[in-house]
């Protein structure tokens, strides 16, 4: 009887420990089989990787999670379609995130080029910035492919700055980023293309892709990331009152494009070098500095990092958080994800090894157990006469098994959405006219719904 005691003891002790777990240990989407695909221009067909997807491992102390991943997500990448000559490669990083972040009380750290956060699956966030300025010595563009480096360096912060979402669009694939030296990364909201609700890029039309997430606007949206001072980041959708009451609203940028026609100053006033006029080629919007921040007195605008302190669903008791913002029409809007400046403490975490004593988390519950029958799940068109979608609205974190079944209970085909991706296809151009039935199921829940092909 002590030793079944002593066994229950235990047993209560682990679960308490692994259910106070900080969503910094266990919202990261791990995988150890699933490797990833990739397009190249010119063939419509995926090409396998050979790739670890999401992230291989997490572990953590009592003051850090260190993260180790491929930087490779489940959904395809590319192609890349402005002469970008790399594509998405492992690598093999570990980041060493902290897990009790704090405000930056003093000088505020800048975002920066290159790594500035990471997604749940791994894969990087970027901040705004291409690596290309503004050289009023030559009167022209300066840093990046094709153009003369800037003064001071390539990564030298120029007085006007390229915004890389309107500069580098043709660049990115359908889920809305691109490799730099073959590291895979978003600038952005990560939500393909093709489910905004005005679509601005056709590359999905021709190499079909998914995102980490899809955008839902009668919930709130998951936690998708964690920017590299520690605090978490959000999709485009929170709640209305930053106590969490409210409803669920669109979350914006509190910042607006400037009245300005030349580019003398910034919009502290402070007098710098002459950027270009504004013009088609160098419109307002083109460069960072075109933006000034407003505040507003509602909670659903934020701060000057892109973010707030609020309630989420895996913070309940409240948190910092950043959001990935977009306009009404889901395109995604200046800053967004981070920045221009960092809320709390920025450090490279990008590191060698794990260098203190850690648990291990096997990452065997998801953080939100997703409700197959709720309106997380779309199948459309219905009827249909060639193309079945089946699109979860939300961040799927265990793999989803779906079943095309006929009236007699046959399977004809069943496909998977990987956690971390968000859609299946089914083509049905061979099949029969009539009823047929469509199954999902994630190891928890599952649901079927009915769909009509007719032609």
């Amino acid at each position: 009887m002590k030793t079944i005691s002593s066994l229950l003891i235990c047993a209560i002790f682990s679960f308490t420990v692994q259910a106070q777990l900080s969503p910094a240990i266990s919202s990261w989407l791990q995988n150890t089989t699933e490797t990833g695909t990739y397009y190249v221009s010119g063939n419509s067909t995926a090409i396998e990787n050979n790739i670890l997807v999401n992230c291989q491992k997490i572990e953590y102390s009592d003051d850090y999670v260190f993260v180790h991943t491929k930087g490779i997500p489940s959904y395809p990448t590319g192609p890349f379609s402005d002469g970008n000559p790399s594509q998405a490669s492992d690598q093999d990083a570990i980041y060493k995130m902290p897990l009790n972040p704090v405000p930056n009380n003093g000088n505020l750290d800048n975002t920066v080029g290159g790594n500035i956060g990471i997604f749940v699956n791994g894969v990087s966030l970027f901040d705004y910035r291409d690596g290309v300025g503004w050289n009023p010595n030559t009167n022209a563009l300066c840093g990046g492919p094709g153009n003369a480096p800037c003064p001071g360096g390539p990564m030298a912060q120029t007085d006007w700055t390229r915004d890389a979402i309107p500069a580098e669009r043709p660049g990115f694939d359908c889920s809305k980023a691109h490799p730099a030296m073959g590291n895979y990364h978003h600038h952005q909201n990560p939500s393909a293309f093709k489910l905004d609700i005005e679509v601005v890029s056709d590359i999905c039309n021709l190499y079909d892709a998914d995102g980490l997430y899809a955008i839902n606007p009668e919930a709130h949206s998951p936690l998708i990331g964690y920017a590299y001072d520690g605090y978490p980041i959000y999709g485009a959708y929170g709640y209305a009152n930053a106590d969490g009451t409210g409803g669920v609203v669109k979350v914006n940028s509190g910042y607006q494009l400037r009245n300005i026609t030349v580019r003398e100053t910034h919009a502290d006033g402070s007098d710098v070098a002459d950027g270009p006029v504004i013009s088609s080629t160098y419109f307002l919007g083109y460069f960072r500095e075109d933006y000034e921040w407003v505040a507003h007195d509602t909670d659903d605008y934020l701060d000057v990092h892109n973010g707030r302190q609020c309630v989420t669903p895996e913070y309940p008791n409240g948190t910092y958080a950043y959001f990935a913002t977009v306009d009404g029409n889901w395109n995604s809007t200046y800053p967004y994800v981070v920045g221009p400046t960092f809320y709390g403490n920025f450090e490279r975490r990008d590191v060698n090894s794990v260098d203190e004593a850690t648990t291990v988390y096997e990452g065997t519950v998801a953080t939100n157990e997703l409700d197959l029958n709720s309106t997380d799940v779309t199948i459309f068109p219905n009827p249909t006469s060639d193309l079945i979608a089946v699109q979860i609205n939300t961040l799927v974190e265990h793999d989803i098994t779906v079943d095309l079944i006929n009236v007699s209970g046959q399977i004809v085909e069943s496909k998977s959405i990987s956690k971390g991706s968000t859609i299946a296809y089914f083509d049905i151009q061979t099949l029969y006219d009539g009823v047929y039935l469509v199954r999902l199921n994630n190891g928890t829940h599952s649901t079927t719904k009915k769909i009509v092909v007719e032609r």
